[in-house]
């Protein structure tokens, strides 16, 4: 690891110095970016067409216009309300992290406040990839509209995902509790069953998913996150828990109990498991009404993204093929 960077995987307790009057075991910390959190569309279009310097300019004229909400937007206020809940038994903290400098930065702010987000912490880079700063905080997510961003995170051992353009219709949410889905190989488990699968077929697949059962399936990047979720969880009733987790996968039986076992093994909670044998996952998502969604293929979030937020996780074999070179600098553009 070169000088000055931070890696999540050396450093996972740097949560400890956020909000010390909180124990460190009940804290949830997310990271989201500009244009995940508000729709910048008409402004990156300014950049994308006219470049930084006229994008800065638009900006700065337009600073006390306030954006309208993104996708990741509904997410990040159901989750900071949780904090009226929690008291001083826990905390979730949404902080921003962004390619934007502080000047055109400012407008991004002044609209979250405006919309009643108590965002209190931000990293602004200039354009540089800000991704360095997500473990910096401590933060248990990263949520990006830049794949890019997502991947170095990702690389760096955080929990990161590109959030996907919303294509279902806005209905207000009346419902404070948060729901949250994840798949589960290259999710929440490791790829390693997923690379069986495609090498050798389905029927090797289950047969040796079913001699494992008791094998708990090794751990993929949004296991500390489900932990961390958990750890909330553990403070209230399962019944009355302000947060709500699923797992809706692709695996059918028999393959199913070598993820139950894992889960167990764990000492995890899911509050619902869907086990799809291969059918679409969208109705599902939306029968089960979920904030966001994560899942590794990008055929499944196209599938989610007409129903729910979803978060493409660009993680494992099945994204070998669109993944670009591993690269640890970004050049400085996309303020984003």
């Amino acid at each position: 690891m070169g000088r000055g960077k931070i890696d999540a995987r050396v450093f996972p307790a740097l949560e400890l110095t956020v909000h010390p009057g909180v124990p460190d075991s009940v804290r949830l910390i997310v990271a989201i970016s500009s244009r995940a959190l508000f729709d910048l569309s008409e402004s990156h279009q300014v950049f994308e067409t006219q470049g930084v310097a006229a994008y800065r300019s638009y900006q700065v004229a337009h600073e006390n216009d306030i954006l309208e909400p993104g996708v990741a937007f509904a997410l990040a206020k159901k989750l900071m309300s949780l904090n009226a809940t929690l008291g001083d038994r826990g905390r979730v903290e949404v902080i921003l992290i962004s390619r934007n400098s502080s000047d055109t930065g400012l407008r991004v702010l002044t609209s979250a406040h405006h919309h009643g987000l108590d965002i209190a912490r931000a990293a602004f880079t200039g354009g540089a990839s800000p991704y360095r700063y997500v473990a910096a905080f401590g933060a248990h997510l990263f949520l990006s509209a830049d794949p890019r961003d997502v991947r170095l995170a990702l690389n760096a051992g955080c929990a990161a995902a590109t959030v996907l353009p919303a294509s279902f219709p806005a209905d207000p949410d009346e419902d404070d509790q948060v729901r949250i889905a994840f798949d589960g190989d290259a999710v929440l488990f490791s790829d390693d069953a997923e690379r069986l699968f495609r090498r050798e077929g389905l029927e090797v697949f289950n047969a040796t998913e079913l001699a494992s059962a008791h094998e708990p399936l090794p751990g993929g990047p949004f296991k500390g996150l489900l932990v961390a979720i958990h750890q909330l969880q553990a403070l209230f009733p399962p019944e009355a828990s302000p947060l709500r987790t699923a797992l809706v996968t692709s695996r059918g039986a028999p393959s199913h109990e070598r993820v139950i076992r894992t889960l167990r093994a764990w000492d995890i909670r899911i509050d619902e498991a869907l086990f799809l044998g291969g059918l679409e996952k969208g109705r599902f998502l939306a029968a089960f009404d979920a904030d966001i969604f994560f899942d590794d293929q990008r055929v499944h979030c196209d599938a989610a993204s007409r129903h729910v937020a979803t978060g493409h996780v660009p993680h494992g074999v099945a994204n070998l093929e669109t993944d670009p070179p591993n690269r640890t600098v970004e050049p400085v553009d996309n303020p984003g």
